[in-house]
């Protein structure tokens, strides 16, 4: 009898600790073997691209999952390929693309495909791919109005009877966010600018000619330049009242053409960004530039965190719009965060008290 106890004892203890053994997290697989997750940023020259990945990779570090962060040096389209592709083989089971040419990456996402490996398509949609299988991103569109309307409030346009001359500046045409960004601050610029209350003197108002390519903060400020000299701008010469810029590396580039022209915090035209790149918010704080809308990354980085962790538990992924964003192969489930303006009234506020700077990166 002191036998068969014995037995039936082991046995309830052999079962026990299979039971404990078969309760894996969502950062390992059946096998126990700790989840991969490769993510792929598109440079590390620009502040906000190094904030994205470090919040990624940090986030999902904290969730037990293994990270392959990589970033595809200068805008590297091949590299960037390259890179995926070498995701895919080395076993990586979900994928965070913010991609550099949303056009480019058909052939290393097919491959992504047939492996049955989900893509996160991040902040910038891939096109013409049935790869994508979801995509996080800020409500573009709003960044371009949040832009647009800040002209408006700050000319005064419903009241004032202008002219007010204005330029504009967006960013690279090989991005599908600018459509949203340019196109949503045209939807408050054009009426004032139908009416003749706002005046384009270079006649550039095409995406095709105010694009930046690679946002590059060189050509900006080139174009800036260009600008000046053609049409007169200057402290003492043809009154510039406003310049609309999608992103802050592309008003850094105008803030240096400008201040170059003899610009100063006194006669500075209204300058539009986006980010709260370091660089911009002491150029706001400076009175040069005027307002940046503030995407707060690491809700972005949140958002894609999210995402992985409902893919990897067999879930669905938390989704607030199934109509903008058609790919070209059709409408990408999207999860949308909302972004801010940000100016000098509400920095403290924004950026300083919510831990996203100190104090010390902005002085």
């Amino acid at each position: 009898m002191k036998k068969v106890l014995a037995i039936v004892l082991c046995l309830v203890l052999v079962l026990s600790f299979a039971a404990c053994g078969s309760d894996s997290s969502s950062s390992s697989s059946s096998s126990g073997e700790t989840i991969k997750i490769g993510v792929s940023m598109p440079t590390k020259s620009l502040q906000r691209w190094n904030q994205d990945g470090d919040n990624i990779k940090a986030q999902l570090e904290a969730e037990g999952y293994e990270v392959d962060l990589q970033y595809a040096g200068d805008n590297e389209i091949p590299k960037q390929i390259e890179q995926i592709e070498n995701m895919i083989s080395g076993g990586c089971q979900v994928l965070i693309i913010a991609a550099i040419d949303g056009e480019s990456l058909d052939v290393p996402l097919a491959a992504a495909k047939e492996a049955g490996i989900p893509v996160i398509a991040y902040d910038r949609l891939i096109m013409n791919s049935d790869a994508v299988t979801y995509y996080a991103t800020f409500d573009n569109t709003k960044v371009g109005e949040l832009q647009g309307q800040y002209i408006v409030d700050a000319l005064d346009l419903e009241n004032q009877a202008g002219p007010f001359n204005i330029e504009l500046f967006t960013g690279d045409p090989a991005d599908n966010n600018v459509n949203f960004f340019f196109g949503g601050a045209l939807n408050v610029l054009q009426p004032y600018i139908d009416s003749g209350k706002l005046v384009v003197k270079s006649g550039q108002v095409t995406k095709a000619e105010c694009a930046t390519d690679s946002w590059n903060t060189e050509k900006s400020q080139a174009r800036m330049e260009n600008l000046i000299s053609a049409q007169g701008y200057g402290p003492n010469g043809t009154k510039l009242d406003a310049v609309l810029s999608s992103n802050d590396s592309v008003a850094n580039g105008i803030t240096n053409a400008l201040v170059a022209a003899g610009y100063t915090k006194d006669d500075f035209p209204i300058l539009t960004g986006q980010d709260c790149d370091k660089t911009s918010v002491k150029n706001m704080l400076a009175g040069t530039q005027s307002m940046s809308v503030f995407k707060d990354t690491r809700t972005l980085a949140a958002q894609a965190v999210k995402m992985v962790k409902s893919i990897i538990e067999g879930e669905d992924p938390e989704i607030n719009d199934t109509e903008t964003y058609d790919n070209g192969t059709g409408i990408i489930p999207t999860f949308l965060c909302d972004p801010v303006a940000c100016t000098v009234d509400n920095y403290t506020e924004l950026l300083i008290d919510s831990g996203y700077y100190t104090e010390a990166d902005i002085a």
